[in-house]
């Protein structure tokens, strides 16, 4: 027993949440770079100037109030400035990874160091050579990098210069942006992704889309979120073509957030109401995948008295650049119900849901469900029949180092052995085509839900806490071992006992 040969194997991280190096090597400032831990290491807030010239804070979702700016203050420590130190440590790392086993490994480009000020500010040359550098590293491991053009750090300038997503000029300044990247790295990467979880934007508008509510009013402000995601549709056609013209062989996915629902109860309403749920997850794909929006979403519309503007030109575009292949996010299921009272709730990736009694949780509520992930793998595959892309799941964790220094994260190993089990079932009773496989996140990080580095993911430890107080020395888990021979024996070690 084995996953087939040439599967990637690997890890994924985000520059937003490990490079660090804020202000170093021409790049501009991106929203994460406001942020600190506030008063409780579970919360993010934002800081900003008001109109008034007074201190104001939000939390990491909400929003800036009108006439407010992004302001950094010397008294505050922003942990996002130094993240992990990628950005001085990625020989370290990649190493690391290499020594792991890795074949491939997902990170992203910030849009801040390649055009700090928008296409009119120009090409940040030494952005550009960082990434190269770090496309390189990886190559001279025999490290097959698959790169996300968009994770939540685009500039702020362009937030502040064209209302972000908002604004159709956004297209523009992505195609460029995507256009050096193709152009600069095409015999480096061959697998790209265009952007991270684009649902996002209808559940976390702010750091999605750069959406600022208050300068809508409240009635308007779900079809604005819709405007601005036709927009990264669009933007993201455009970088599949683009892609394409650039780097013939290359494939190109999107990335969605793979949230499962069951129905509480085998209840019709339960039924319908998960039905109902599971189409707000999939239309995002199926445009993506199809290349046109589905009727139920423009029905949808039409009931809302949504008037999106849509050229012909753009759903020309759409319809003739679908995505070649598809890559999720898995980390938990939940369960919803017509009617929720009383019912118990639980947290999850990016939502609150329903707890199943059935599953056990992650010390952050995060319900543990490996069968999910093969019932996830099915039913994109049987919707899309494209190939398929794990790119993240993993198990945030608080992890204890012992007195020699070892960090025995069993729970770590348990989780990612039956979610690879259940990966292999898909691949090898269900006929899911996969491609590969990269947890997160190989390396402790900033988790983006809390901004704790408290939350642990990784294999490998970094020795910094939720303020940034630490020496940042890497150190192995028990873990680390442990998926160093699952990728050695491609699998076969957890999939024979």
């Amino acid at each position: 027993m084995a996953i087939p040969d040439k599967f990637l194997w690997g890890g994924s991280i985000s520059a937003a949440q490990c490079e660090g190096g804020w202000d170093e090597g021409g790049k501009s400032p991106v929203q994460v770079d406001f942020g600190d831990p506030g008063s409780t290491t579970d919360i993010r807030w934002i800081h900003y100037l008001n109109a008034d010239g007074t201190r104001g804070k939000m939390r990491q979702f909400d929003h800036l109030p009108q006439g407010a700016k992004y302001q950094l203050f010397d008294d505050i420590r922003y942990t996002n400035h130094v993240g992990i130190d990628f950005y001085h440590r990625y020989k370290e790392d990649i190493a690391l990874f290499a020594e792991l086993g890795f074949t491939t490994f997902n990170t992203t480009i910030s849009w801040a160091r390649i055009y700090p000020h928008g296409v009119e500010g120009g090409v940040n040359q030494e952005g550009v050579e960082f990434y190269r550098n770090v496309f390189k590293e990886c190559r001279k491991y025999g490290i097959d990098p698959v790169i996300t053009l968009y994770k939540y750090d685009e500039p702020v300038y362009l937030e502040e210069t064209y209302g972000d997503w908002t604004n159709r000029e956004m297209i523009h300044q992505f195609v460029e942006f995507a256009r050096v990247c193709f152009t600069e790295y095409k015999d480096l990467v061959d697998k790209w992704l265009t952007f991270n979880e684009i649902d996002s934007i209808i559940r976390h508008p702010f750091m999605t889309g750069g959406l600022i509510e208050s300068r809508f009013k409240p009635e308007e402000f779900e079809e604005v979120e819709y405007q601005a995601m036709h927009h990264q549709f669009v933007a993201s056609a455009l970088a599949v073509k683009i892609t394409h013209e650039n780097i013939p062989d290359a494939k190109v996915g999107c990335m969605l957030t793979k949230l499962t629902y069951y129905p509480y109860t085998c209840k019709p309403e339960d039924v319908l109401e998960q039905q109902q749920r599971m189409r707000q997850i999939y239309c995002y794909s199926d445009t993506q995948v199809h290349g046109e929006y589905p009727k139920y979403l423009l029905q949808m519309y039409k009931n809302k008295g949504f008037n999106i503007k849509m050229t012909d030109e753009d759903l020309e575009i759409m319809k003739k650049y679908p995505v070649d292949f598809i890559s999720f996010s898995y980390y938990s299921s939940s369960c919803v119900a017509a009617d929720t009272k009383g019912l118990e709730m639980s947290a999850g990736n990016t939502v609150t849901a329903i707890k199943n009694p059935h599953i056990p949780s992650s010390d952050w509520g995060w319900q543990i469900d490996p069968i999910g992930l093969r019932i996830s793998c099915v039913d994109l595959y049987d919707r899309y029949r494209k190939p398929l892309f794990i790119v993240e799941n993993g198990l945030g964790a608080k992890d204890t180092v012992e007195a020699d220094g070892s960090i025995n994260d069993d729970y770590r190993i348990d989780y990612l052995r039956e979610h690879i089990r259940q990966m292999y079932k898909a691949i090898e009773e269900d006929g899911v085509e996969l491609m590969g496989y990269t947890t997160w996140a190989p390396i402790d990080l900033l988790s983006n839900s809390t901004n704790q580095m408290s939350k642990r993911y990784g294999f490998i430890y970094v020795d910094v806490d939720d303020y940034g107080n630490g020496t940042y020395k890497r150190s192995k888990k028990k873990s680390y071992d442990w998926y160093k021979e699952v990728i050695a024996t491609n699998g076969s070690s957890i999939l024979d006992d």
